[in-house]
């Protein structure tokens, strides 16, 4: 009874998902899995449009549910109060990243990349779609290709 008790519990749980920082460990473990990277520029202290893309669409469930099996998840942050600084570690590879993906400084700015680096779609601001639809967008390029 015990077990069943678990297994009915475990229904219920949603799968964890990790935003990573590190995007060089991201792509290895996109390259490992076969899955697609998705990294979401935010300024989570100061930018409206970005709070409300990470409360309205990536922390819900069904973004999280998708993401658990089919996503690796990057979070470039560049928070300006003094109180929300990020290491200098951490700064300088979010740093590196937006001179990569995001040289006009677009916020948010939130990609799905392949997992050899190739830029498959982009949502320039908050994408103001349901998370189903986000979800659908990207299954729809992600499944296109495979």
């Amino acid at each position: 009874m015990k077990y069943l008790f678990a297994i009915i519990m475990l229904a219920f749980v949603t799968p964890e998902v990790n935003w990573s920082g590190d995007f060089n460990e991201a792509q290895k473990e996109a390259q490992r899995s076969h899955k697609f990277i998705v990294v979401n520029f935010s300024g989570s202290d100061w930018c409206g449009p970005c709070i409300r893309t990470r409360k309205e669409i990536l922390e819900t469930k069904t973004f999280e549910d998708y993401a658990a099996g089919h996503l690796v998840l990057v979070r470039a942050d560049f928070p300006r109060q003094k109180k929300n600084q990020l290491p200098k570690d951490q700064v300088k590879r979010n740093e590196a990243l937006a001179d990569k993906y995001n040289p006009e400084g677009e916020f948010p700015l939130t990609l799905l990349i392949d997992e050899n680096g190739k830029v498959l779609k982009k949502w320039d601001g908050f994408p103001n779609v349901t998370p189903d639809k986000f979800v659908a967008q990207i299954s729809e390029v992600t499944n296109a290709g495979h």
